[in-house]
């Protein structure tokens, strides 16, 4: 498999969205753009807590990695809430399937670590999941699909949890948006200074060139290359173990099967000469009786 460069990568890549969100200079500032695109509102300070790994109280709960999880502190513009900016380029079908199911995953995570023992339910803050995507979930070509809970037997009654998902099909082209985040959308799929068209975007540009030609983040990216090379490589190795086995196994079966069908065959033609032999007897005696 051809490795793509570091300077290839566009904002969907999971390496190169990681590393800005995180990144100790621009993450903020990244998270800040995204975000007033989004919302189209003033974002005032975030608490970035970049790329954590999640796991269960043991080895056998599930665990994940949030990309970004993001503390709003803006009290005077709007509530508190917490964001989980995620950007996913998943080519596997499994894994898309089971989109709604991991956005939940990841509400109950951000919940639970913004809730500590003994507070009421009532300080929970907002969580808005929002996951920008090159493939459309739900297969209606919109370009932003905005999910929250509310009762089935009546739409029209207020049910107000506080959490929201929002789906961003970079694709899409249905929908009542603004330009500007129509614009992050293509920019982020094809991340390339020539599609940098509003000053958002040409301040996101001018950071995902430092961070293209910071040399650190070149050796990590080379490091995590190697490391799913390596993986890809074991698991090649594994795979044609399995197949010779499983060749040699099916090989013994079939020439079982071959022997069993030859043995068959050499039965019938026995029983077909025996038969044969029977008649010209009978054949034979009854000459000899004429005789």
């Amino acid at each position: 498999m051809a490795k793509r460069t570091l300077k290839n990568l566009n904002l969907l890549d999971d390496f190169l969205f990681g590393t800005l969100v995180s990144h100790k200079e621009f993450g903020e500032a990244f998270c800040r753009e995204l975000l007033q695109t989004i919302f189209q509102r003033k974002f005032g300070k975030l608490k970035v807590i970049p790329q954590r790994q999640y796991y269960g109280d043991d080895t056998v709960n599930h665990g994940t990695r949030l990309d970004v999880y993001l503390e709003e502190d803006s009290a005077e513009l709007e509530p508190e809430a917490l964001y989980d900016l995620e950007a996913e380029n998943a080519k596997n079908r499994k894994k898309r399937q089971n989109l709604p199911k991991r956005a939940r995953f990841y509400r109950a995570i951000v919940d639970g670590h913004s809730l500590a023992s003994g507070e009421d339910y009532g300080t929970l803050k907002d969580v808005y999941i929002i996951i920008i995507l090159p493939y459309d979930p739900f297969d209606r070509d919109r370009i932003i699909y905005t999910i929250r809970n509310m009762c089935e037997e009546d739409p029209s009654m207020p049910y107000e949890d506080g959490a929201r998902n929002i789906f961003l099909y970079t694709k899409g082209t249905k929908g009542n948006i603004s330009k500007e985040l129509r614009e992050l959308l293509h920019y982020m799929e094809d991340t390339e200074e020539k599609n940098a068209v509003n000053s958002s975007l040409q301040k996101i540009q001018k950071m995902v060139e430092k961070v293209k030609e910071d040399k650190g983040v070149f050796l990590e990216y080379m490091k995590i290359w190697e490391r799913e090379q390596m993986i890809r490589e074991e698991g090649m190795e594994a795979g044609m173990e399995a197949g010779i086995a499983a060749g040699k196994k099916e090989g013994i079966a079939l020439g079982k099967a071959e022997q069993e069908k030859e043995t068959e065959k050499e039965r019938r033609r026995a029983e077909k000469a025996e038969k044969e032999v029977k008649e010209l007897r009978k054949k034979l005696l009854e000459l000899q009786k004429q005789d």
